[in-house]
């Protein structure tokens, strides 16, 4: 999948990489616990999905190319920015039941939208 957005590439990586921001673009994302502050392979963590906590692990970043992978509950899933004449575009390689979700959060992603109180996916 590929959501596009006029962003700049660098402001959504680093939206991506500062794992406390997840939540902040992320409309399914209550909170996140990590062992560290920014993505690196190795880094651990929980997601928390309204009553769900989701164990990650992150598996591989590549900073210049702007891509990173990503274990959760055992599914692997692959990110990417680039930039376009416009913005930025975001790749998303993952599971077919969570595209609908992940489309939400990558477009508040390339859009720069922000997370307000009670803006949640589920209420």
């Amino acid at each position: 999948m590929i959501v596009r957005g006029r962003r700049s590439a660098a402001d959504a990586w680093e939206d991506y990489a500062r794992i406390g921001r997840w939540p902040t673009w992320s409309p399914q994302m209550t909170s996140v616990r990590a062992s560290a502050e920014r993505i690196a392979p190795g880094v651990t963590g929980v997601v928390r999905c309204g009553p769900l906590r989701l164990p990650f692990t992150i598996t591989a970043v590549d900073e210049d190319a702007m891509t990173w992978s990503w274990r959760v509950l055992g599914v692997r899933m692959h990110h990417g920015v680039r930039a376009t004449p416009s913005g930025c575009a975001t790749t998303f390689d993952g599971p077919l039941p969570y595209l609908p979700v992940a489309r939400i959060a990558l477009r508040r992603l390339v859009s720069g939208h922000r997370q307000q109180p009670g803006d949640r996916l589920d209420g």
